[in-house]
């Protein structure tokens, strides 16, 4: 097998994660992907891939050969079309990866009109709370809240997540509704552990100060569409992404409470396995994230998708 055979075998296993799963999309036995994939490494001298029963997984040195072949490939599918003489379209699968809530009510009305716009297109789009590993996982483009960690990894500014405190108008009747941030202390709260980790909710003022308020937390989960609907059949008061609360709060179902205390928001960055090394379909879809998420974009008609 020449060269380039082998690094797309190689890639395929990477991204599958699986001999047999590499096989299958490539359309050949398993036997020879696994020949191949122990040709190149005996050519190389190097161990690319740990093997155990439950699948592979990427060396340290086979996670730097893995973004070479992935930038390798691309390359040369881009010349092909070059040399073709086609219009330089977008083709191939681009692998986007996004948080469970996000990924359902923002990106997925996004991708309607990308995919439509780049018809050579094939979009896998994965949905996990967990970060997603974009080298070993083969990720084009993930979606990442917060402010971002230093690595190696490239990135782009996409814009801001505001979050809002929110209760249903029957908690409200029956408790009261928080006046002052001091009333939280009292207040039955409803946490998304995943970014509200400890017993405190920080807010800023209309001022812009900064204050904290100790709450007890009625009910603690990683899965932020449970705060949601806790937080609609009125079990509490919560925090949640604006874009999250946006179809409750039109509805009727949620309140927006303490207007003037705001909870702190999250940057949006959509982050890539390389600086360098961006795939042309990869800063194509993440330019159309940049310019989808301006402005106040949580109150789009996308977001207002069913909840993840």
């Amino acid at each position: 097998m020449d060269r380039l055979s082998e690094m797309q075998v190689f890639a395929r296993v990477a991204e599958t994660g699986s001999f047999s799963r590499a096989a299958t999309a490539l359309g050949v036995a398993q036997p020879t992907v696994t020949k191949h994939v122990a040709s190149l490494e005996a050519r190389l001298k190097s161990r690319l891939l740990y093997r155990n029963t439950r699948g592979v997984r990427l060396t340290e040195n086979g996670l730097a050969f893995y973004e070479r072949c992935k930038a390798i490939l691309a390359d040369v599918e881009q010349a092909e079309h070059v040399a073709s003489g086609a219009p330089q379209a977008l083709s191939g699968v681009l692998r986007v990866s996004a948080s469970v809530a996000f990924g359902r009510r923002v990106i997925s009305p996004l991708l309607i009109p990308f995919m439509r716009q780049h018809e050579g297109l094939r979009i896998e789009l994965s949905c996990d709370d967990r970060y997603a590993d974009l080298v070993a996982q083969g990720v084009d483009v993930a979606v990442r809240m917060g402010t971002l960690a230093d690595s190696a990894y490239g990135a782009l500014p996409l814009g801001f997540n505001p979050w809002i405190a929110v209760a249903a108008p029957a908690y409200l009747a029956a408790q009261g509704e928080p006046m002052a941030i001091g009333d939280l202390a009292g207040a039955d709260c409803l946490v998304y552990s995943s970014v509200q980790g400890d017993d405190i909710w920080r807010f800023h003022s209309a001022g812009g100060g900064s204050l904290t308020a100790p709450i007890v937390a009625k009910l603690k989960t990683n899965n932020l569409s449970m705060v949601l609907s806790a937080a609609c059949s009125g079990l509490g008061v919560a925090l949640l992404p604006h874009y999250v609360a946006a179809e409750a709060l039109a509805r009727g179902q949620l309140r927006r409470i303490l207007p003037d205390l705001t909870p702190p928001g999250q940057e949006m960055h959509a982050v890539f396995p390389s600086p360098r090394l961006v795939p042309a379909k990869a800063a194509a879809f993440a330019a159309h994230l940049q310019r989808g998420l301006q402005g106040e974009w949580w109150r789009m008609q996308g977001a207002l998708a069913g909840a993840g």
